[in-house]
C-alpha cells in the first residue's frame, strides 16, 4: 500500500530524498565529536531544503515534522531561510498530508535498502531481519543471532541505536581501557613543545622521507 501510494505522490509531485546509511549515522554519532542524531536530521532537512531552492523551485510554505523541541527548531529554520512561512509541528504527519506523504516515500525507500541491502562483510542473509524495528521479534532475533562478540554488528546494524547497544553490552565482550594515571599526564609533553626548534648541538637527523618531501619543522603559528 505504501509503495503505491509513493508511486501516486512522484507521478504527481517533485520528491526528493536524501538516504543516511546506518554506517554514517553510527560513525557520526559515536565519533570523538559527537554529532547527535538531533543535528543530523536537522542538516539533512536544512540541505533537503536549500537542494530545492538551488534548483530554483519557486517555494512559499515548508511543513516539517520536528526532532527535539519544535519551537527551537522553528526558530533555526526561520533563521536560515527567512523568506519562507515554515511550520515545525510534532507528529506533522498526522497533521499535514503534505508530511504524511514524505513520511511514505521515507519508509518506502528505507524498505527499498534494506531489501537490495548488500554486505560488505560476508556470511550475512538478510532475509529473516524483519522490518528493522525494535518492536518486531524478528529484527530483535536477528540482531542476537548476528552479533559477533569482537566486533559487534556489520554495517548494516546503526551501533548507536539503543536496542543495539543493550545486545552489545550483553553479548559482546568486554574492553577496559587504560586511561593511564594522572601522574602520568603530569610527565607527559605537550602538544606544543613538539613545534619548538631543537638546538643544533642535540639534533637528531631526520629520516630522508621528510628531506625527499621538502618537509620542515613548523617553529612559529
Amino acid at each position: 500500500y505504501q509503495r503505491r501510494v509513493r508511486e501516486a505522490v512522484v507521478s504527481t509531485q517533485s520528491t526528493g530524498v536524501t538516504v543516511l546509511s546506518s554506517n554514517y549515522i553510527s560513525t557520526s554519532m559515536l565519533g570523538k565529536q559527537n554529532y547527535n542524531l538531533n543535528a543530523i536530521s536537522h542538516d539533512t532537512a536544512i540541505a533537503l531544503i536549500r537542494r530545492v531552492l538551488d534548483k530554483g523551485v519557486k517555494v512559499k510554505d515548508v511543513y516539517v515534522d520536528t526532532v527535539g523541541p519544535a519551537d527551537k527548531y522553528q526558530a533555526k529554520l526561520s533563521a536560515i531561510f527567512p523568506t519562507l512561512n515554515i511550520t515545525v509541528a510534532s507528529k506533522a504527519d498526522d497533521k499535514f498530508p503534505i508530511c504524511g506523504a514524505s513520511s511514505i516515500c521515507a519508509k518506502v525507500c528505507r524498505d527499498k535498502c534494506m531489501r537490495e541491502w548488500e554486505f560488505p562483510e560476508k556470511g550475512y542473509d538478510i532475509s529473516n531481519s524483519g522490518c528493522g524495528y525494535p518492536s518486531d521479534p524478528k529484527t530483535k532475533e536477528w540482531l542476537r543471532e548476528n552479533v559477533d562478540k569482537v566486533f559487534g554488528f556489520p554495517q548494516f546494524v546503526r551501533f548507536s541505536w539503543s536496542t543495539a547497544e543493550l545486545i552489545i553490552d550483553k553479548k559482546c565482550a568486554r574492553v577496559t581501557w587504560d586511561e593511564g594515571d594522572d601522574d602520568d599526564e603530569e610527565n607527559n609533553p605537550k602538544l606544543s613543545s613538539f613545534f619548538k626548534k631543537v638546538k643544533k648541538e642535540t639534533e637528531i637527523p631526520r629520516h630522508r622521507f621528510y628531506h625527499e618531501q621538502g618537509l620542515t619543522s613548523l617553529t612559529d603559528f
